[in-house]
């Protein structure tokens, strides 16, 4: 990229001056990372204990309702706006269609009524997908080994409108079935949640940097094949920008870029493409790469948070979803 004028020759020309002290770093800095860039994904459970610890994630725990509740106090406290919400359903009976899914009882709704009690300032993200609650750990309804597009809508619509009734303030789409904004958005519409914010996982890849969090929610055991069908190959630029487009033209107040730091260069397009709130994910098996790296002295682990969420605002990204929020917000003073 030219600069806008040629600069001095050294040594009229000393960078390093404005290298010199923190103080002065701070001020020319050209991107700034405050707590009120992050949200924080919660991984909930329905078993009974409070906190169950993920060994693939060093760190995080499955939260009953109530840790959920006490987990969304302190993000309030530390200045971190929202948290995100993904369960693991041990008690629920699985089918290949989801149907733990649309329970207006179930523990998402119970979760979201819970946060909302304890800290109704903070904003409540919810995933909106059927993968943690079919016995085949897909995001659709299964059929003679197809995902059925279709009859996918129909189920993701519903959901949507159980979690916008227990009070969810962005419902998240995140299974890639083509149409799935606009079902969600005329759900939304009809039942008078026309204010329900839609977060749409509009370029979502087929990574393998999803392992941890699968093995968190319980959905990797029973995965029958692979997501290429419906998830992006991760070969593919110019197809995001196609994604975004149909999910905002659908209706989407916000897209997400999923993962994020191995595609850093979709959220810089899709940022300066469209000039809507990109929200970018760094996913667990990247939490899960840095966690190793650090727990064997390779890695300073402040450091190397700080480092890798400012990257996703380098980029342009609105906001990143990080299971690092509340060290990260400690770290910026939250």
């Amino acid at each position: 990229m030219s600069t806008p004028f040629p600069p001095a020759p050294f040594p009229l020309a000393r960078p390093r001056r404005l290298r010199a002290s923190p103080w002065i770093r701070r001020l020319v800095a050209e991107t700034t990372l405050t707590p009120a860039d992050l949200v924080w994904p919660l991984i909930v459970h329905d078993g009974p204990e409070d906190e169950q610890p993920v060994p693939s994630m060093p760190g995080v725990s499955r939260l009953s309702p109530k840790a959920a509740a006490r987990a969304a106090v302190r993000a309030r406290d530390l200045g971190i706006p929202a948290v995100a919400l993904f369960p693991n359903v041990s008690t629920v009976a699985k089918d290949g269609v989801g149907t733990g899914a649309t329970d207006p009882d179930g523990l998402v709704p119970d979760c979201i009524r819970a946060i909302k009690d304890a800290a109704p300032e903070v904003g409540v993200i919810t995933d909106v997908a059927l993968d943690c609650y079919t016995d085949h750990g897909h995001d659709g309804v299964l059929e003679d080994g197809r995902i059925l597009n279709d009859a996918t809508l129909e189920r993701l619509a519903e959901q949507a409108f159980i979690h916008a009734h227990a009070g969810a303030d962005i419902v998240a789409p995140s299974d890639m079935m083509d149409g799935r904004i606009q079902a969600v958005r005329e759900a939304l519409e009809a039942n008078s949640f026309q204010d329900t914010l839609i977060l749409s996982y509009a370029a979502k890849y087929a990574s393998a940097f999803y392992g941890p969090y699968r093995d968190a929610v319980g959905s990797a055991r029973a995965l029958t094949g692979d997501k290429k069908t419906y998830q992006m190959d991760f070969a593919n630029s110019d197809e995001a920008l196609k994604e975004v487009a149909m999910d905002l033209a659908e209706g989407a107040d916000m897209v997400m870029v999923k993962p994020g730091l191995l595609y850093l260069d979709i959220v810089q397009r899709v940022a300066e493409t469209f000039r809507v709130p990109t929200f970018a994910y760094q996913v667990s098996g990247e939490y899960a790469m840095m966690k190793a790296a650090i727990a064997n002295g390779w890695l300073d682990e402040d450091r190397a948070i700080l480092e890798s969420l400012t990257a996703f605002k380098r980029a342009g990204g609105a906001a990143v979803l990080t299971y690092f929020a509340p060290r990260a917000a400690e770290l910026l003073g939250g």
